[in-house]
């Protein structure tokens, strides 16, 4: 599944990431970054970037696209300093959190007057083909249902919106690339995804065109929110964290997964 989201995936549009990050050298940390669809992007406007996954496996295919520095993490438990970042982004990974501990997790290792910032590509369905295809796949998910738990968290103030449409060529094969990438899909029996990936080729003979490829039209929808720090509860800092070394990876290389922030045995990194 892995080879086949790298390989059919869209990217995300340079004036979505601008959006979501603002004007300026900042230094961000992307949540959920996978292969490093997202964090390609953002690497264009020049951030200090440091990409996190729970999968150690996707950031070492991360790390040998964009040499960004990398730690295998969770949402739920960040390997950084309270108060150390100026943004935190997150590209179709948002839903897979445990929100109750991520958001004040985020809010947490947040400046003030920083920044959380999500974002999805999702299939433009006004386009009849376009619903067709989503028909077959059945995998896409209403994007103001996942965004909920930022609209009603209390460590985040007002949630900006802004969309950004753009086009991905498929051919035949990358095409079904991505119907193999979804979950949906991906988790069916043999003899049904073999039907779902029939109908996708169907599909493409009947609107494609050939080796100029079929053009697929996306939407990404982006929301942030900065961050409320008058919501979270005081922290009480483990006897001997002061003299722990905060410095960044070195390196690219995929470090094991850390401690969670409250172990003192814990390593944390400091951008401040």
């Amino acid at each position: 599944m892995a080879d086949a989201y790298d390989r059919a995936r869209p990217s995300y549009p340079q004036e979505a990431a601008s959006w979501m990050t603002g004007t300026g050298r900042s230094m961000v940390v992307e949540l959920g970054a996978g292969t490093g669809k997202l964090t390609e992007v953002l690497q264009r406007d020049g951030h200090e970037l440091l990409a996190t996954d729970p999968l150690p496996e996707l950031l070492r295919r991360l790390t040998s696209h964009t040499g960004i520095s990398a730690v295998a993490a969770t949402a739920e438990q960040l390997p950084l300093r309270s108060r150390s970042v100026d943004v935190v982004v997150c590209g179709q990974s948002f839903h897979w959190f445990d929100h109750e501990a991520a958001l004040p997790e985020i809010a947490r290792v947040l400046r003030p007057g920083g920044v959380l910032a999500l974002a999805w590509n999702d299939y433009d369905q006004t386009i009849p083909w376009v619903r067709r295809f989503n028909s077959l796949i059945s995998g896409t998910e209403v994007v103001d249902d996942l965004v909920l738990p930022l609209l009603s968290s209390p460590y985040f103030g007002f949630v900006e919106e802004r969309q950004f449409r753009f086009w991905q060529v498929h051919t035949a094969t990358t095409l079904a690339d991505l119907a193999r990438s979804v979950s949906t899909v991906a988790t069916m029996a043999e003899p049904a995804r073999a039907k779902v990936l029939a109908g996708v080729a169907e599909l493409y003979a009947e609107y494609g065109r050939g080796h100029d490829g079929m053009q697929l039209p996306w939407v990404t929808r982006c929301y942030r929110a900065v961050v409320r720090h008058q919501e979270l509860a005081p922290e009480v800092a483990p006897p001997g964290l002061e003299a722990q070394d905060a410095a960044l990876p070195e390196s690219a290389a995929v470090p094991p997964v850390r401690h969670p922030p409250e172990d003192p045995g814990m390593q944390l990194i400091d951008f401040s």
